[in-house]
């Protein structure tokens, strides 16, 4: 079989990103030897009440500040980061972005979205499933209250697709990979929190990360009343290390 470069995408509404999401990508890609992840922040996501809070100009700087700080950290991390669910019109559907993703030559890659087991759990409500899971391989990476068991006992319909690390490489259908992993307990909800009350997030989020919240003073209005769309600014190409 022919090799394919393996690409890991995870997406999110990244409001802000944090140690979670962190946690997540480097999982994934020590797991299943991925030689880049691309983080994809969502404009408009469909199962979240009201818009996000922070910018999409910030959430996509912050996400960029992350990137840099963990290849700062660790020279084997190939991270990047993408616009191409901001410059979409409309809700952010992973369905459309995986499509869209075909569309620009997708075969030519080996390619696995990453999302955490509790988010998963959900898939049956996601739009255009189970098509959705037709794409591309699914890493679910373990969270605290929601482990890979579970996810088996909750979604028995998705047996078949199941496959263990091995059977990757030899798998020629899209394949739903579970990965045990330790990852922290974050929640963006309570980091908007902390921030609107002017508390620490050391543990949080990355350092870079806390200090760009605090000099922008983002959050700092009610953290999760609706709001308007706030505007993003010129689109951006893809970008990494």
């Amino acid at each position: 079989m022919m090799w394919r470069p393996r690409v890991g995408l995870l997406g999110g509404t990244f409001d802000p990103i944090h140690n979670g999401h962190i946690a997540a990508a480097r999982a994934a890609q020590q797991a299943l030897a991925l030689d880049v992840v691309r983080f994809i922040p969502s404009a408009r996501p469909p199962h979240r009440a009201g818009s996000p809070r922070a910018s999409e100009y910030h959430r996509l700087e912050m996400i960029r500040v992350a990137v840099a700080d963990a290849a700062t950290s660790d020279d084997q991390v190939r991270w990047e980061v993408s616009d191409l669910e901001l410059r979409r019109d409309g809700l952010s559907y992973t369905y459309d972005t995986l499509s869209a993703l075909h569309a620009e030559g997708l075969s030519a890659l080996q390619i696995f979205f990453i999302i955490g087991a509790d988010a998963f759990s959900e898939i049956a409500t996601w739009y255009r499933y189970p098509e959705v899971l037709d794409f591309v391989n699914f890493a679910v990476v373990a969270r605290p209250g929601m482990t890979n068991d579970m996810l088996r006992n909750l979604l028995p319909s998705l047996a078949e697709r199941l496959a263990g690390l091995s059977q990757i490489a030899q798998s020629t259908e899209p394949r739903v990979v579970l990965i045990d992993a330790n990852t922290p307990d974050v929640s963006s909800t309570d980091i908007r929190h902390r921030a609107a009350r002017g508390e620490s997030l050391t543990g949080l989020v990355p350092s870079p990360i806390a200090a760009y919240i605090a000099h922008h003073l983002l959050y700092r209005d009610a953290p999760d009343a609706p709001t308007a769309p706030r505007p993003f600014g010129p689109p951006d190409a893809p970008v990494g290390k």
